[in-house]
């Protein structure tokens, strides 16, 4: 009971980034049938069910009697990643890349041994799209933090995501901070192509120095208080 709980976690993310990270359904759209979308995500019907339970309670999507699940209409794309107490407090950027070098570099390094076939795929899918949305000038906030959360939870560590907000803060600031420095955003670039193939490859040592040079990067290029 407790992997198809996680499992159903794993399946609501992955329809979260549908929605907020690859766009395909906005606010008031329609999901496809049980049929389609369970195939889709090779997961089974009473899977995806639960995953979309989550969903609903969580105020993401809205499931209508005799007409289906839609996305909320009133859902604003990343009001579900601002349930964290660091959107209310002020804090340093400096403090919360350290907090991320302290344990983002073991998440990558579990991350790679435990992984699923699955998750390791959407990793590199995000990757991808990090990439392209560096190379055509776009915001990349958001698929930053999808990136570094499927890391996490890759890790199979339920307690992972309960130190995601700091992932986020710490993201935002730097994405933010990084606009300006050109040097740190190619500096992304290549850190993240180098983690993609340590966590393909299953090399976790690798996957760990990897995230940890990847930070210590942005903590070196960009202007931290």
């Amino acid at each position: 009971m407790e992997q198809e709980s996680r499992l159903s976690d794993r399946i609501a993310d992955s329809i979260l980034s549908m929605i907020t990270v690859e766009k395909r359904f906005l606010p008031g759209n329609k999901l496809p049938n049980e049929n389609i979308l369970s195939k889709e995500l090779k997961v089974s019907r009473t899977t995806l069910r639960e995953a979309i339970r989550i969903l609903a309670t969580g105020g993401i999507l809205e499931i209508r009697r005799g007409l289906g699940t839609f996305v909320r209409e009133d859902f604003k794309i990343g009001q579900s990643e601002n349930l964290s107490v660091l959107t209310s407090v002020k804090v340093k950027a400096k403090d919360l890349y350290e907090m991320r070098l302290i344990f983002e570099p073991e998440a990558a390094y579990y991350a790679a041994l435990r992984a699923t076939d699955e998750e390791i795929q959407r990793i590199l899918t995000l990757g991808k799209e990090i990439e392209k949305r560096i190379e055509q000038g776009k915001d990349r906030t958001e698929v930053e933090q999808a990136f570094h959360k499927s890391i996490a939870k890759a890790t199979h560590n339920e307690f992972m995501n309960q130190l995601m907000p700091v992932i986020y803060e710490g993201i935002y600031k730097g994405v933010k901070l990084s606009k300006a420095y050109e040097e740190a955003v190619q500096a992304t670039l290549i850190d993240h192509k180098i983690l993609m193939d340590f966590l393909k490859a299953r090399n976790g040592e690798g996957a760990r120095n990897a995230m940890r040079i990847h930070i210590l990067h942005a903590m070196e290029q960009l202007p931290m208080e």
